[in-house]
């Protein structure tokens, strides 16, 4: 529907260029040869006005402030990223109407994800929350950026699921606690912009698109071989069914913890993957369970590495008639080998006391971790150890409570496999520190601060950040379903020091140290 600008084409002659403020927009009319033109005024950049910009040959304009140059006949950005905004422009006698009608809804979700598939592959931040913003301002949930992103990069995850889809769920629901919306879009914003810097740059590794009838002992003999066809081609035929994550993730769980894999990701990105396909639409879960299975595949089976070879053993070994009565101090100082015979002699108690008393040793571990190891620049390649070696124990201790209550026969591996963790962070651990001053007087209070605090969290790395969104959803989530267990204060302490202790981000000193002494070796 047009409508009067107000402004007469002798007028425009006169002047040039004449900013029109009409039903709450601001239009930059502007003639370019013997053609008018009709732009939003403000520059999709940062906003600055365009009605100060120069005009050159060919109906381009630029803005000023950062050198965007548009194309006034279709507002497409020819230097900068995000196009202008264009209005029809018809002219009757020496008056100019607009047409100010925003496009159809459907025209503007499709509009502001090809900008988000072009910002992704930029790695554009800020242009990024500009088309979430625009889906949210066109009507629609922009949880629907998110499932496009997972569903446009998925061929390029060589290795396939990352932690930019395990943190999404907690992202998720952090946009879900909140009232304001710049913290809605910035936990939005999160998860979409891990994706596209796990993926910048990478060449693209498809799915194979063959189909199988779903069989949860052929998926789960397809991932042993590392046979990622016939895992997917499983995945597909289960899909086509009609057959939901819930009914798969039993033979999910089961592949995750076949193996102490990847230092706990498996289990941790099986239980996320769940929560993550509850939170977006149905369309998520295909490219979500093939990055999962590839995932699976592709994991380290670390229990191969010598230092823990007798898990095989141990796990042969578990026969359910260890009647100890088990405490987080068994565990607290014991060696791999130890941690596991410890368990081994519990194996017939309740499985909550011994899964109790391992979260309690991890938490000591976590709470008592020797930064000294952190900071050191000429160590060996294997004591390279920071704060997430031991906030893995946690996160995989809650992802394989959640795997086990679906499946009590995987009890024995999740058990054995968190005595693993807290074995192999023995040595870097110092009991003499003063940790006092990380007690929490208050649970809520205290994961309901750091909780806010993860809206502006000021960490560059994404992968930083979502182990802490991570590590605060698990901390909460047990203490829900055991509000009364024995490692509760001491884990709260943990997390709390984990929180709020500097973290040495960068390393590289030891990265040129160790490449050194590489290299020495190799000559």
């Amino acid at each position: 529907m047009f409508v009067a600008s107000g402004i007469s084409r002798g007028e425009l002659r006169t002047k040039g260029r004449k900013v029109v403020r009409k039903n709450g927009k601001q239009v930059l009319l502007i003639e370019s040869g013997d053609r008018v033109f009709a732009i939003a005024n403000r520059c999709p950049h940062e906003g600055y006005p365009l009605s100060e910009g120069t005009l050159g040959t060919d109906c381009l304009l630029t803005c000023n402030w950062h050198n965007w140059k548009f194309d006034l006949r279709t507002g497409e950005a020819l230097v900068g990223r995000d196009p202008v905004r264009t209005y029809a422009v018809e002219l009757r006698g020496d008056e100019i109407f607009l047409d100010l009608t925003d496009s159809p809804a459907d025209a503007q979700r499709a509009r502001a994800l090809k900008g988000l598939n072009a910002a992704i592959a930029d790695n554009d931040m800020a242009r990024m929350a500009r088309e979430l913003a625009r889906l949210e301002c066109a009507g629609f949930d922009a949880r629907i950026g998110l499932s496009h992103a997972i569903a446009a990069r998925n061929a390029r995850l060589e290795n396939g699921m990352t932690h930019a889809h395990a943190a999404a769920p907690d992202w998720l629901m952090l946009a879900e606690r909140t009232l304001s919306p710049e913290k809605r879009l910035t936990a939005l914003l999160e998860p979409v912009a891990h994706l596209a810097d796990d993926t910048l740059g990478a060449d693209e590794f498809p799915y194979a698109d063959s189909r199988t009838e779903w069989d949860a002992r052929a998926f789960a003999a397809a991932v042993e071989a590392e046979d990622e066809a016939a895992a997917v081609a499983l995945v597909r035929g289960a899909l086509s069914r009609g057959l939901s994550y819930e009914e798969m993730r039993p033979a999910f769980g089961a592949a995750a913890l076949a193996h102490y894999a990847d230092f706990g990701h498996c289990a941790i990105y099986t239980f996320k993957t769940g929560q993550l396909i509850s939170r977006l639409d149905v369309e998520a879960a295909e490219p979500l369970l093939f990055a999962l299975t590839r995932m699976l595949i592709r994991s380290t089976r670390e229990e191969r590495l010598p230092q823990f070879r007798f898990y095989a053993k141990a796990l042969s070994a578990w026969d359910g008639a260890g009647n100890e009565a088990a405490r987080a101090d068994d565990f607290i100082g014991a060696s791999i080998d130890g941690a596991l015979k410890r368990a081994l002699a519990s194996s017939g108690r309740n499985t909550r006391d011994l899964y109790d008393a391992l979260l309690g040793a991890a938490a000591w571990n976590l709470l008592h971790f020797d930064r000294a190891f952190e900071q050191a620049t000429d160590g060996a390649i294997a004591d390279n150890t920071n704060w997430l070696d031991f906030t893995h124990a946690l996160t995989f201790a809650n992802a394989c409570r959640h795997i086990c209550e679906q499946r009590p026969d995987l009890w024995p591996r999740a058990l054995l496999q968190l005595a693993l963790f807290v074995g192999r962070n023995r040595k870097y651990v110092s009991a003499g520190q003063d940790v006092a001053c990380y007690r929490v007087n208050d649970r809520e209070s205290f994961i309901a601060h750091e909780m806010s605090g993860l809206y502006d969290h000021a960490i560059p790395e994404p992968i930083i950040a979502c182990h802490r969104v991570k590590v605060l959803c698990a901390l909460e989530d047990e203490l829900a379903a055991s509000p009364d267990a024995p490692w509760a204060d001491e884990m709260c302490a943990a997390v709390n020091r984990y929180l709020n202790t500097p973290m040495k981000r960068h390393q590289g000193l030891r990265i040129a140290t160790q490449a050194l002494d590489f290299i020495a070796r190799e000559a």
